[in-house]
């Protein structure tokens, strides 16, 4: 198998995987979406480092808090995936993974956003035309829900945040999630073994449960060891055209497997979002250009 090839069955693999996760997160209840955050922090930090222990980069990543500016970066970005997570998890275990799928769809978008206000980038027209389309969409699912789709912009501006930062440190995937986790490490236990001291945490309570709660860390960093593989190996443009399975088959599990309401209205929303990424992506092929989209 050449190396585009392989790049493209890793790539593949990340988006799947990263595209099933509405399936896993409901396996752990009756654990609460905080103490699945905990517990997937937790062991997704011992994953991490086992990894860079045995990849000889673990001496390296430890020396980032040398780096004050660049710890403090990390900080931040401990809090907006902790955010993100909790939006994701709650919504995938309480009816609203459609509208988490609708977070991933308009995350390019909102990535796009960043760049023109933050990074004073400047905007193609087929950029704009994607971007005015897409608010469309986004106005017609907000008058069909009679609200905004908190779970969507919670999902789309915690990830495009943390994109952002993440871009400006320019780390490796897993050292980083490895610091960010490891930030967090001493909030997350103290508020299990709190869990724990009340007899309403769930690790221990069952081997099934267990087992997963402890999975939960080899299920966050495997996805993100293949993204990191593929991107080694295949175009960006590639890269940015895959990323659209996971909102995909989030969609796909919404809809036809957990039977989440859509009605005419919410239908048409998405097909005009749909329209307008299906712009945005024909712009990303002919310019070469890619939106980074990646999850954990």
């Amino acid at each position: 198998m050449n190396k585009e090839k392989l790049g493209l069955v890793y790539g593949l693999g990340a988006y799947v995987l990263w595209g099933l996760f509405p399936l896993y997160w409901p396996l752990l209840k009756p654990a609460t979406p905080p103490e699945i955050v905990s517990h997937r922090a937790v062991w997704t930090m011992v994953f991490c480092f086992i990894i860079l222990a045995i990849t000889k980069s673990l001496k390296s990543t430890l020396a980032t808090f040398k780096r004050p500016k660049v710890a403090a970066k990390l900080f931040t970005a401990s809090i907006l995936v902790s955010i993100n997570w909790l939006i994701y998890i709650w919504a995938t275990n309480n009816g609203h993974v459609v509208e988490a799928s609708l977070g991933y769809y308009i995350n390019p978008l909102i990535a796009i956003a960043f760049g023109i206000i933050l990074l004073k980038e400047r905007m193609r027209l087929l950029q704009w035309v994607s971007v005015s389309i897409a608010t469309i969409g986004v106005l017609v699912l907000t008058i069909d829900y009679g609200r905004l789709p908190w779970v969507a912009f919670g999902v789309a501006l915690s990830w495009g945040t943390y994109g952002l930062i993440k871009k400006q440190l320019n780390l490796g995937a897993v050292e980083g999630l490895a610091i960010e986790t490891l930030i967090a490490f001493i909030p997350y236990c103290a508020y299990l073994i709190f869990l724990d001291s009340k007899g309403d945490g769930r690790f221990g309570q069952g081997v099934s449960l267990t087992i997963l709660l402890i999975s939960a860390g080899a299920v966050t960093a495997i996805p993100l060891l293949l993204f990191n593989a593929s991107t080694t190996r295949l175009p960006l443009t590639t890269i940015g055209l895959l990323q659209y399975i996971t909102p995909t088959l989030t969609f796909i599990i919404g809809v036809w497997i957990n039977h989440e309401v859509m009605s005419t209205a919410r239908w048409i929303g998405f097909f005009i979002i749909w329209i307008a990424l299906f712009v945005l992506a024909y712009d990303l092929v002919r310019s070469g250009r890619a939106v980074d989209n990646s999850i954990t």
